[in-house]
């Protein structure tokens, strides 16, 4: 029986994400750490951020910093009428980050998520923990817990206190 990540996969154990486009790269999330998927809305600015807070946007009453995944991936920036925006539950804190396109929640068989074979072209190293390879798709699954290092985390929470 295959490992992953994830685990000892088990005959049917199905793990469900959220498949999003950055540039011509399709990547997902756990569909657990997805809050919501917004339309794109300028970002309020606020003095004193980190540099690589892109803004900040009010979702149920709280400030949620935002990251552009394209500008962090080292894509051009740039909203269109499918940018979202997709708000995540990172251990307890909102984080949210800009995507070029939502495509769609997907369930995976365990026993499909391989381990990533070097870096993804296109992705910053250490980001992705999983590949689905799927009817000619090629989707990396990301690390949420790794979007953001140790000491952005404790730059914003320094902004937060």
């Amino acid at each position: 029986m295959a490992r992953s990540r994830y685990g000892q996969a088990i005959a049917g154990d199905e793990l469900q994400f959220i498949v999003f486009r950055l540039g011509a790269q399709e990547l997902a999330l756990d569909i657990f750490q997805v809050v919501r998927i917004l339309r794109y809305a300028p970002p309020a600015q606020r003095p004193g951020a980190p540099a690589f807070v892109g803004g900040w946007l009010e979702h149920d009453g709280v400030q949620v910093p935002l990251i552009d995944l394209r500008t962090r991936f080292g894509l051009p920036a740039g909203e269109q009428e499918e940018t979202r925006i997709m708000v995540l539950d990172l251990e307890g804190r909102r984080l949210g980050v800009v995507v070029d396109l939502v495509l769609e929640a997907l369930r995976v068989d365990t026993r499909m998520i391989a381990r990533p074979e070097g870096d993804i072209a296109g992705v910053p190293p250490g980001l992705v923990s999983g590949v689905v390879s799927r009817l000619g798709r090629s989707i990396a699954i990301l690390s949420s817990a790794r979007l953001l290092d140790p000491a952005e985390r404790q730059a914003l929470a320094e902004v937060r206190a």
